[in-house]
């Protein structure tokens, strides 16, 4: 890993970059905006009160009907995809696990794993270090922006001096993004089904401490688009081996026959954040995607 810039896939140059904000191109009708300002001093009578007079992207009644689901899938798709570009976010390294793993909790269960709060911590801060070498525009940390592993990722980045994502997912008993998250680099979603797209569409790295169906999910998910080579092939590191190996049988898998030997070497268990460091560095097949599926015909 020489932490090298990516190449730019987003079709943007290195300059000239626009904010949403800030848009300055050459349209000579009259703007959205500019009527939606307008709208807010308009005479008020029960035709401009009815619901019908909204402007149709400026209501949000309108916009949460049911038959308005593409449109606000294309909508959560779009926003952060435009955001991380005016930002100047070229690459990722994605840290999954679990939001109940604490620092410094002690005792049974999950108190066994808060060790992994303080190793997720620490690889934060050492990849975001190296980040910061090139511009800070690649290997930049992303997050599901929440409590336990997620805080500590973003937490490392913060204590390197740079920036970091969250991707948060409206859930009833979290109400807010964890404090170190980047504030224009935070953001919410309603679909759990784009907000792993975006999760993957910048990664070059993938590391996963121990968490639960959440961290499950997203997991096997990225193994899964790798395997069957709807993917390129990142590093992905599952830290811990005792827990991974405890929870889930790999071996048998294979020995089933329901999964590949070579299917194994997706993926690799490392310790440290200097061990996964040295995993990522010298990862092969990085950016191929696999032609065939080892075992199928």
């Amino acid at each position: 890993m020489d932490f090298a810039p990516a190449p730019c896939h987003h079709g943007l140059k290195e300059t000239g970059r626009q904010t949403m904000q800030d848009d300055h191109t050459h349209n000579r009708l009259r703007r959205s905006g500019e009527d939606r300002e307008a709208l807010r001093n308009q005479p008020q009578t029960p035709q401009t009160e009815s619901p019908s007079y909204r402007l149709a992207f400026a209501d949000e009644d309108f916009l949460c009907r049911e038959q308005l689901r593409p449109v606000r899938l294309q909508l959560e798709l779009l926003k952060p995809e435009l955001e991380m570009d005016q930002a100047g976010i070229d690459s990722t390294v994605v840290l999954f696990g679990g939001a109940r793993i604490r620092e410094g909790a002690t005792g049974e269960g999950v108190g066994t794993l808060s060790h992994f709060y303080d190793e997720a911590r620490n690889f934060a801060r050492l990849l975001t270090e190296k980040s910061l070498e090139s511009g800070g525009r690649d290997w930049v940390v992303c997050t599901g922006g929440g409590p336990g592993v997620m805080e500590a990722g973003n937490r490392g980045a913060a204590d390197a001096g740079g920036r970091s994502i969250g991707l948060n997912i409206v859930l009833p008993h979290e109400q807010a993004p964890n404090a170190y998250v980047t504030p224009e680099l935070c953001f919410n979603f309603h679909y759990f089904a784009i907000r792993k797209m975006h999760f993957l569409m910048r990664a070059r790295a993938i590391c996963v401490f121990p968490g639960g169906f959440g961290t499950l999910d997203e997991t096997f998910e990225t193994i899964t688009l790798i395997q069957t080579g709807r993917m390129e092939q990142v590093p992905i590191l599952l830290f811990g081996r005792a827990f991974w190996e405890k929870i889930i049988n790999f071996e048998a898998l294979a020995e089933a026959g329901t999964i590949s030997q070579a299917d194994l070497k997706l993926f690799r268990f490392v310790e440290t954040a200097q061990e996964a460091l040295e995993a990522i560095r010298n990862w092969k097949n990085t950016g191929v995607k696999r032609e065939h599926i080892p075992g199928r015909t």
